[in-house]
């Protein structure tokens, strides 16, 4: 007997999905399809099929279009119209499909059901299907496991609790607990991170940290909420603190001047780096890229995926780390 591709989900769980998916969806969907979003095999499904239409009046209609077999349900009379346009559903598809990566499986499929819902709810016949966008994946982590941990930390933006949590950094041979006030969810190269402040922990004198805990989400162990709020500082501006100047990392803030040719000019150019960066064109097709920096091992590694292309003119000892670091790739393999 062939293994069952997902035992979580028991029959019933499955028989709503795929109800509910045919229902409010407004579209038709190939077998393939519906075995790939409901986790389960093509005989599952003509098998749930089967019994939709043993028990209810809802039709299922089956359709032969080439080698596939496509199901659908049509739309039922008198349903309820939402004020949301074609335009706005495409946009929400595409938003939904970019970042499917960063949700995980069970946040994208709750977005992907909520969609489908409002589908059938427009009044305009919708044609536009999350099949025509897509993401490239290698190099991306799955954030499945860290979804109820996710959303325990929604909960305490939007409630206004402390969280105690267990974290265990990068190079560090062993977690740490302590307490945050959770402030901001954000991506940042395909990674998702939480921007918080340490809390106090009970029994303890608080002090104040030399800077704000940057939570890589996938490097949490658990996340706790306590019964302890509270207040969000006037004064957090995460627009300033951020997306000023080059990098995630955040130390003393410095000027660069890097130099690109090629292929790499043209890839520069169409991209903003900081604020406040400044680019100017060279006779031989070049560029010249003055931006700030707040992050010494992002601004390498960045420099280093240009290969050849890319310069460091300033500051010089920046220059200088780059030489060094060349040398020891070099002695790599000598």
């Amino acid at each position: 007997m062939p293994k069952k591709i997902d035992l979580d989900r028991t029959h019933g769980e499955k028989l709503i999905g795929l109800f509910s998916r045919l229902l409010f969806s407004n579209r038709s969907y190939s077998l393939t399809e519906l075995s790939s979003l409901l986790n389960c095999s093509k005989q599952t499904i003509q098998r749930l099929v089967d019994n939709i239409n043993a028990s209810y009046s809802v039709i299922i209609h089956e359709e032969i279009i080439g080698r596939h077999k496509f199901y659908s349900i049509e739309k039922l009379p008198n349903m309820p119209h939402l004020s949301l346009t074609v335009g706005e559903y495409r946009t929400l598809l595409m938003c939904q499909a970019f970042t499917q990566h960063l949700l995980g499986r069970k946040l994208f499929d709750e977005a992907n059901r909520a969609l489908e819902k409002s589908s059938a709810l427009i009044a305009q016949p919708v044609k536009s299907s999350a099949d025509h966008f897509a993401v490239i994946r290698p190099g991306s982590i799955d954030y499945t496991p860290y979804q109820e941990m996710i959303r325990t930390i929604i909960e305490a933006m939007e409630q206004k609790r402390i969280c105690k949590i267990v974290y265990h950094s990068i190079g560090q041979t062993r977690a740490k607990t302590f307490y945050i006030k959770a402030f901001k969810l954000f991506s940042h190269h395909e990674t998702l991170y939480l921007h918080a402040r340490k809390a106090r922990s009970p029994g303890r004198k608080y002090k104040a940290p030399d800077y704000d805990p940057l939570l890589a989400v996938h490097r949490l162990i658990k996340v706790e909420l306590t019964d302890r709020n509270y207040e969000f500082p006037g004064d957090y501006d995460f627009e300033k603190f951020f997306n000023q100047e080059f990098g995630v990392m955040k130390d003393d803030v410095f000027k660069v001047e890097v130099e690109f040719t090629g292929f790499s000019a043209l890839y520069v150019a169409e991209r903003l780096w900081s604020a406040d960066q400044k680019i100017v064109k060279k006779k031989d097709g070049g560029i010249k890229l003055t931006f700030s920096a707040s992050s010494t091992p992002e601004i390498l590694s960045w420099v280093f995926s240009f290969n050849e292309e890319a310069k460091v003119v300033k500051p010089a000892w920046l220059k200088e780390k780059v030489v060094e670091l060349i040398n020891g790739m070099q002695s790599n393999y000598s």
